[in-house]
């Protein structure tokens, strides 16, 4: 089975459909599958709801489909970065689901198990739990969260063979991991697709049996979110 595709419209040919449900990996600025998010962003659909651990910033990642106004509601943890986030936000022309960051984790990781829901004491007596069942072990309270479980999946990896088992680079490991496994379909972008074979397994986090389409999106250019320098010594 080929999965190489040459570039991300191609890869997402087929997939987008207006409403759908999208997991993107990412953690701020690393690991984000920007290809893809091009390619969603000039396909032009709309009223998507995204579970991200954050919406990108201004103008980059998620960013670019909140300026375009192709979402309609946030699964996320973080969204500190993004004035258009939050005009959007505030406006009331965004819907948005808060999530603690490893509970949003772990809802992929579950959906991506056939796991329907677990108990964590995470956000108990908080916003978080308002509306949800709780439930209490040993004498402490839970709160019952869903497994989350979309149409499409994009990631980004740093390396993938040709048969699609995927390798990430440190912090980019944190979401694209278990969200590659929480769809029906996951797209990767990667910087380097290498043989069958090349690849260690021992160093492989993504088994190439829950990708179906790869790009190799390089060249990339690598954005900091917030550049900090330290003065050079006299």
């Amino acid at each position: 089975m080929d999965k190489i595709y040459p570039d991300a419209a191609s890869a997402l040919d087929g997939l987008l459909f207006d409403g759908m449900h999208i997991c993107a990996g990412g953690f701020g600025l690393c690991g984000i599958p920007d290809r893809l998010i091009d390619a969603i962003r000039d396909a032009g659909v709309k009223d998507l709801t995204i579970a991200s651990n954050n919406a990108g910033i201004d103008n980059e990642g998620l960013g670019k489909l909140l300026r375009t106004e192709q979402v309609k509601k946030m699964i996320s943890s973080y969204v500190g970065e993004n004035k258009e986030f939050e005009r959007q936000y505030l406006a009331g022309e965004l819907e948005v689901e808060f999530c603690p960051q490893g509970t949003l984790a772990e809802r992929c990781r579950a959906g991506g198990a056939g796991i329907p829901g677990f108990y964590t004491k995470t956000g108990v007596g908080t916003v978080v739990a308002e509306g949800k069942e709780t439930k209490e072990f040993d004498g402490q309270d839970y709160v019952l969260e869903r497994g989350i479980f979309a149409d499409l999946c994009i990631v980004k990896g740093w390396k993938a063979d040709k048969s699609g088992n995927l390798v990430f680079r440190k912090t980019a490991r944190n979401f694209n991991q278990p969200m590659a496994t929480a769809g029906k379909i996951c797209v990767a972008e990667v910087e380097e697709i290498v043989e069958t074979g090349e690849l260690d397994p021992d160093c492989i986090h993504l088994p190439g049996i829950y990708v179906k389409r790869l790009i190799d999106g390089s060249p990339y250019d690598k954005k900091i979110e917030f550049e900090t320098v330290r003065e050079r010594a006299a």
